[in-house]
């Protein structure tokens, strides 16, 4: 299985982030908002949010109505790999947060869920409604 690594990281500043990395790094750029910027970094997805001079006491932001966690990195997988850890996981005793669907109705609608390590890490695995779209603007 060829797996996508996704890795969200916060950022001072989008615009000076979306420069460097489509204009010095000259890779491409996925889908933005005001708050964040997708890149893909040769078919892996960075998420920028911007954070200004970060904190790791502020571990969160919004995204539509859900509290994401800012820090945080993950796995674009195929929904039949999705749904069968997100019910494995969701029976044990971890800390998994329920599924949600982020950008419904719009290019990158995507399944997620989050579990948090022994590290107190947090993973994401994602699946795409449609693999084409995960860069997509």
């Amino acid at each position: 299985m060829k797996a996508q690594f996704h890795l969200a990281l916060p950022c001072k500043n989008i615009e000076e982030t979306r420069e460097f990395y489509e204009d010095i790094i000259k890779v491409k750029l996925g889908r933005s908002t005001e708050n964040w910027l997708d890149v893909d970094l040769y078919g892996n997805q960075l998420t920028f949010t911007r954070a200004g001079h970060f904190n790791f006491e502020f571990k969160s932001y919004k995204l539509d109505d859900f509290v994401l966690p800012s820090f945080h990195f993950g796995v674009i997988v195929p929904i039949d790999i999705w749904a069968g850890l997100y019910g494995r996981l969701f029976k044990m005793d971890l800390e998994v947060t329920t599924e949600a669907t982020f950008m419904q109705g719009k290019k990158g609608e995507h399944l997620s869920f989050f579990v948090q390590d022994p590290n107190g890490y947090m993973l994401e695995f994602k699946s795409f409604k449609n693999v084409d779209e995960v860069f997509s603007v």
